[in-house]
């Protein structure tokens, strides 16, 4: 059994210490109450799925160009990372929405196209299980990887091109953000976190596919 690396250790200590800052030593938002911190997993988890899909797109538009077999598998790789990440969006968000919305579910524009995010990425991994050939299947989903990116500005966007529930941006805007010092201090913690055991969960997977292909006739070398 391999070790966990330095990398995945640093990452579930920084998980771990965002979380109980969120929990014990963040103040409760005043109006939303407990419910708010769901933001603390929420958000973040949102941000690694965009930067894990915006690697599959960039890696794949550089494999269509060079055809280098290690870049496919960082596409396959940060593309099950991305769906994982996805999937907590779309569990935390009905959760935070119930108390808050009065409903755990609706078309909302951002939930609807978070959702059909989810759905091209998992049609990238099924499409991957489908093709036998690997050039064939590296090919077919490097084209599907960068398509689904295009969905990644819309989705960020949406709060502004339709009516939404979800409240605009707290980070990324003109201004100073509009949460209390100690909250976004929190936020941006859980951020560095999150994105830390991207990282870290992309290296164990990229290390798996290249241990995986060398094992599997007609794989990659």
């Amino acid at each position: 059994m391999n070790r966990p690396t330095p990398l995945t250790l640093a990452a579930f200590v920084a998980v771990l210490a965002a979380m109980a800052r969120a929990i014990f030593f963040t103040p409760l938002e005043a109006v939303q109450g407990p419910a708010q911190k769901i933001l603390y997993v929420h958000a973040p988890a949102a941000w690694v799925a965009f930067l894990a899909f915006g690697v599959v797109a960039l890696v794949s538009i550089v494999y269509l160009w060079l055809h280098d077999d290690r870049l496919d598998r960082i596409a396959e790789s940060s593309a099950e990372v991305g769906v994982v990440f996805t999937t907590v969006v779309l569990i935390t968000g009905p959760l935070w929405g119930k108390p808050v919305w009065g409903t755990y579910w609706t078309w909302d524009a951002r939930l609807t196209l978070t959702l059909f995010l989810w759905f091209v990425y998992v049609g990238y991994l099924l499409l991957r299980g489908a093709v036998e050939d690997p050039a064939m299947r590296a090919r077919y989903s490097a084209v599907l990887g960068i398509l689904g990116a295009l969905l990644i500005p819309f989705i960020h966007l949406s709060v502004y091109l339709f009516r939404t529930l979800h409240p605009l941006p707290v980070l990324m805007k003109t201004g100073a953000p509009s949460m209390p010092r100690e909250m976004l201090i929190t936020l941006l913690a859980a951020f560095a976190a999150f994105t830390l055991l991207y990282a870290a969960l992309l290296r164990t997977r990229y290390r798996y596919a290249v241990e995986r292909d060398a094992m599997t006739p007609g794989g990659f070398a």
